[in-house]
């Protein structure tokens, strides 16, 4: 049987290192890749053809939920694991909504891990139980037909913010650490959820809606 092709990507060298002496214990695991952010991940993946990308979610230039989302758009089998230390409700959304198939935490064990990325290799999904139990509790409320507003993920209110600022994209780029292209992309992304034709009326109704403060 063919070893399982594991793309590792986060920003951080020491965790990239720390994954792949994990992964290369298994021999039934192979590290074909490694991506120091989501752009440089969007630009290898397709030549190297990973099973399975362990993706951190918050890095520059562009961050997990894009770089997932973009994965599935171009590579129909490729399957992601989310492997980050947040956990805020917006991130795990996003990720999922993205086509995330995993979720763990940086400090779940490494029999946890090796299982994630066995189980979402074979099709399946895997979330951690703490964070499944949100995602449970989300999908009841949708299903009593309670709303709380549009979600923003946290990078979408970082950029909301500086928005709120009068911040030309050129120079929120600058400040997040991200490329223009994205972040004309994230700008996008929040009129969108915000139903706004324009800055100034996305930045009123994020006011309106309590996403922002000034």
């Amino acid at each position: 049987m063919d070893p399982i092709r594991v793309m590792i990507v986060d920003d951080h060298t020491v965790v990239r290192d720390g994954i792949s002496t994990l992964i290369d214990s298994q021999d039934d695991f192979e590290i074909v890749g490694k991506a120091s952010d989501g752009q440089e991940a969007v630009e290898r993946a397709p030549a190297i053809r990973p099973d399975v990308v362990l993706m951190d979610l918050r890095m520059p230039r562009m961050d997990g939920v894009e770089a997932i989302r973009r994965l599935r758009t171009e590579l129909d089998d490729v399957k992601c694991i989310v492997l980050t230390t947040f956990d805020t409700d917006n991130y795990i959304f996003e990720a999922i909504e993205a086509g995330a198939r995993g979720f763990l935490l940086k400090d779940a064990s490494r029999d946890e891990l090796f299982k994630a990325i066995r189980a979402v290799s074979e099709g399946e999904s895997l979330i951690e139980p703490s964070i499944a139990a949100r995602v449970l509790d989300r999908m009841a409320s949708l299903e009593r037909g309670e709303t709380t507003g549009p979600s923003l993920s946290e990078r979408e209110l970082e950029v909301l913010g500086e928005l709120a600022q009068g911040r030309a994209n050129k120079e929120i780029a600058a400040s997040l650490s991200l490329s223009e292209s994205t972040v004309k992309t994230y700008v996008a992304r929040i009129f969108g959820k915000l139903d706004a034709s324009g800055r100034t009326e996305a930045v009123t109704k994020a006011l309106q809606l309590g996403l922002i403060k000034l």
